[in-house]
Order: structure tokens, then sequence, then C-alpha cells
């Protein structure tokens, strides 16, 4: 939500900064970014059509800690908020409450709290990507607004995990809930959600409810573990159940109570079906990486061909799922990480092929005995799929006076991945250097892993492909004058030490269109349709010039 010429304000203990986020927001104007330093912030916030970003400083833990409080940790009515690496701690209230207020919450996690830990009210558009939401009372509640839910997890909730309600329509990619006293998913109030490749696994009653005249589409979800039923639609609903997946639930695996008619496509079977080749092709879409998708394909080659020997009674040698993504960030590691779970899951290898990603903070306890607990756990909702571990090699470095705990959970990861190697697939990923040392934090941990796969920074002309194929997916057309600014923009900040690749592309792409939407509101008329459509190039380059 920023536009070129932000102003910026810092809170920090220190001289010259803003000592709480409250004075900052009190003094922040239109548009503003607040950069917030390491620290527990103990406050909760209110913002009344205010435009402004909240981020913590790079690689700074931010706490914003509302507990003890009545009132949400953090309220936004009208205007926009957007909220990057902020940890919110709840305390009688909602956490994060947006009400016709824009929201864009990335890398951010929330815990503790009554009622909803996130609830979306109204018109305005969210976007929550990359968020963890953990031992709250609801998970998120999302009444009328459109928006986007996508890599989000939800888990230990005593309540609903997911509720869409009064005719919202969002976009769920790629969540994971588990753990949740009620269910997983519930959709009401005629609402239109798309689930697409979403996880849901112990649930206290149904994993998915659809009811009250909804019609979601659920296209490629796995349910499994839940004492209801895995998903359930009640009369007068409607929508689409496309290749999900059930697995331990309650009797049906899918109800459809008399009056319901949703469109049922039966998920494909395991191998020979042409469901790998799809996915190979569907790999083959992505801009650059061919060392990758040849290492993919070689690796499916060998399944494949391990299959057959096995079906025609020969003996297969042992192979390990388990992967080291290694390279810059940007590069696409997550999205090759889905893919091959999927096509495990496609040519028979695990069973289900969800995807649960991790951190440092999910995996590390805080006193001894805690980690090898939290690494277990986590372990067993990723069997039958993929674990992720994004940054892993920050296990590998010391710990706190009190004990190296990220030693515990690569010490427990080791034994569990052996233990269960043909029943989950492990990706590390992080940087080059530092996974070689991440590697040799304990003596079996190099053997557990197959392979290692080298993700090779994107090239300036890709990443011009990476920005026209976001112009085209969200049906913008770009100026072509621009790509000579974007292809040197890329070619100069290539070199940088932090350079983010694809992240860095996306960056500026919004950026771009930030600045045609300040451009646009300048016209004192209302735009055309082409006139909404075009980023010109002066667009790009107040973008660029940020």
């Amino acid at each position: 939500m920023t536009t070129p010429n932000a102003r910026r304000l810092l809170v920090a203990d220190r001289p010259g900064a803003y000592p709480t986020i409250g004075e900052a927001l009190a003094a922040a104007p239109d548009h503003a970014v607040i950069a917030v330093a390491e620290g527990r912030y103990r406050e909760v916030l209110e913002l009344s059509g205010l435009h402004v970003t909240l981020a913590a400083e790079s690689g700074a833990r931010v706490i914003v800690d509302g507990g003890g409080s009545e009132h949400p940790v953090l309220r936004a009515t009208g205007g926009s908020l957007t909220l990057r690496g902020i940890e919110l701690h709840a305390g009688e209230a909602a956490a994060l409450s947006a009400e016709n207020a824009e929201l864009v919450v990335r890398d951010c996690s929330i815990t503790g709290g009554r009622g909803p830990a996130v609830r979306i009210e109204g018109t305005a558009a969210f976007e929550l990507t990359g968020c963890s939401l953990k031992a709250v009372e609801q998970g998120v509640l999302i009444e009328g607004s459109p928006g986007s839910l996508a890599d989000t997890v939800v888990e230990e909730v005593t309540g609903d995990g997911i509720v869409i309600g009064m005719g919202a329509a969002p976009v769920l990619r790629g969540c994971t809930v588990s753990g949740c006293g009620l269910r997983g998913v519930y959709v009401y109030q005629y609402s239109r959600p798309v689930l697409e490749n979403c996880a849901v696994s112990r649930t206290g009653s149904d994993g998915i409810a659809v009811a009250q005249h909804s019609a979601p589409v659920l296209r490629k979800c796995t349910v499994r573990d839940s004492r209801g039923v895995g998903i359930a639609f009640a009369a007068g609903c409607g929508g689409t159940i496309e290749e999900c997946r059930v697995d331990n639930t309650a009797e049906p695996g899918i109800r459809l109570a008399e009056g319901a008619n949703p469109a049922v496509v039966e998920a494909r079977g395991p191998a020979g079906s042409g469901a790998p080749d799809e996915l190979l092709a569907e790999l083959d879409t992505m801009v650059g990486l061919p060392r990758v998708k040849a290492e993919v394909r070689s690796l499916v080659d060998e399944l494949q061909v391990n299959e057959w020997r096995r079906n025609a009674g020969l003996p297969v040698g042992g192979a390990s799922h388990h992967l080291i993504f290694a390279g810059a960030p940007g590069t696409g590691k997550t999205t090759v990480a889905r893919l091959y779970g999927r096509l495990l899951r496609a040519l028979g290898v695990l069973p289900h092929g969800q995807f649960r990603e991790v951190s440092r903070r999910d995996l590390v306890g805080q006193y001894i005995g805690h980690t090898a607990e939290k690494t277990a756990t986590i372990f067993e909702e990723a069997r039958g799929g993929v674990l992720f571990i994004d940054e892993a090699y920050t296990l590998s470095r010391a710990g706190s006076a009190g004990g190296d705990f990220g030693q515990e959970a690569i010490d427990t990861l080791v034994k569990l991945m052996e233990d269960h190697r043909d029943e989950v697939a492990v990706i590390a990923a992080g940087y080059t250097k530092e996974m070689a040392g991440f590697l040799a934090a304990n003596p079996g941990l190099a053997s557990r892993f197959g392979k290692t796969i080298e993700f090779e920074n994107y090239t300036p002309g890709e990443l011009l492909d990476i920005i026209g194929r976001m112009a085209a997916g969200q049906d913008y057309a770009l100026d072509g004058a621009a790509e000579p600014v974007l292809a040197e923009h890329f070619a100069r900040i290539s070199g940088d030490e932090n350079f983010g690749n694809a992240r860095d592309a996306r960056r500026l792409f919004e950026g771009v269109r930030k600045s045609q939407s300040q451009r646009l509101r300048l016209l004192g008329r209302v735009p055309t349709r082409e006139e909404l459509r075009s980023l010109s190039i002066a667009d790009v380059e107040a973008a660029v010039a940020r």
C-alpha cells in the first residue's frame, strides 16, 4: 500500500526515532511506511481511514503484544493497512480486525486471543500470504470480503480454522489447517470461495463443511484424520468438488445431503493416469530454471522406472525423496517444492502430497525437550506429503546461552527422516553457502538427502518475462517502451548481495501499479477501461526511482 514517495518513519529505542508504534501512527501521513526495530511493543492500535504500512526492519523480530487487553491488537477501519514480518500476540479479543479496509498481511504470525485471530469484514479486498496463526480460539473469519489467502498455516485452534460467510468469494491456495476443535473450513451464507491445493487435518468435526446455499470450488484439496466426515455439503449447496482426497475420516468421506448438488470430479489414480506428464508440463511453463527442470525430470524418470520394476516383480533399490534446494530467495524453490509433492502423489510414491512449510520458529522450542516434541509433531503432520523447511540453515546457528535448541531439531529430524523415509519428502531450502553449514551440523544429516538442486538467479530477461506474466495475469497492458527501463533496472540490481529475484520483480510490479493508481487519481474523472489496463513507461520509471 505504499507510493513511490512515501514518507518513512522509524520506531526504535534510539535517538530521533518514535518510541512506540502508536506515536508513529499518530504522526504518519497517508501512505507512510513505518519501520519497526526489534523488540516487544505492548500496545493496542486503532487506525481509521489511514493508508499505512507497518514492517519489521530486515532480520528483526517484532512483537506487538496486546495481552490482557479487551480490544484487538490492531484494528483498521477504512483506508488500507499493510503488515510485513510482524508478530501479533492477542489478549481477550481478535488479534487483527479489518472493517472495509484494504488489508495486506505478509509473513506475519499471530498467537492467542479470543474470537477469530483475523477478522475481515466489508467489501474491501485483502491478501494474506505466508502467515502463521497458532494457538488461537478461531483462525480466520471472512465476511463478504474478496481477496486471497495463500501459503498460510492455521493450527491448534479451539474452534473453527477458517470461516467464510456473508457471500464472500475469496481464493485460498496452498493453505494448511490442522488441529481444530471444530471444523477445519466452514463455508456458509451464500459464499463462493475457491479452495485449491489446501490441506485440512485433525479436526474435531467435519474437515470442510458447506451450508446455507453456498457454492465453493474445492480443487485438489486433501482432508484427513477428521473426527467428522471429510467434506460435507448441506441441502441447497452447490459448487464443485474436483480431484479432492479424503483419508481416515468418519464415513462417508464425502457427504452430500439430499438437495445438495455440487459437481464431483473424482481424484485421479496415483500412477499411469497421465498426471505426471501434466505436472511436468506445468513445471516447463515456469520462467527459466533449466537445470532445476532437468534435475526434477531425472528424479521423476527414476521414480517411474522403479514403479514399473516393482510392478514387474523386479528388485528396486532404496531411494530417498529428501532434497536440498539451494540458492538465493525468489528463485522458485517453494513453487517447485509444491510441484514435487504433487508429482510424488501422482506417481503413487506418497499418499497425499500435501505441503507443510515451516521455519526455525515452528521447530525450535524454548526449553530442553520442547524442541524434540515440536519437531516430531510437525513431522507427523507432514507424513504422506512434503515437509518444506525454509531457511533451514538457521537451525544450525548457535542458540541461546541455555542451549542450542536448533541442533536438537536437526538431531530429531535426522532420526525421523530415516525411520519414515518412504512416508515423507523433506526439502530443506536456503542460501547455497549457508546450507553447507547446515549439512555439517549432524554427521548423518547429509546422507539423509538424496540430492542437492541448485536454483540459479534469474537473468534480467527472465525477470522481464516474469513482470510481463504478472501484468497479463491481472489484465494489465504494459507499455513496450518500458521494457528497456525494466531490463536496465534488473541488470543493475541483480548483482546486489540481497537481490530477491522474483520477489524483487513482484515488489516492482506492485510499485508500478501504485504509480498508475496515483496517476489515474489525478485525472479528475473516471478512467476508461483502457486507461485502467495501461501501465505506462512513466509508471515504470516512477516505481524504479523509489
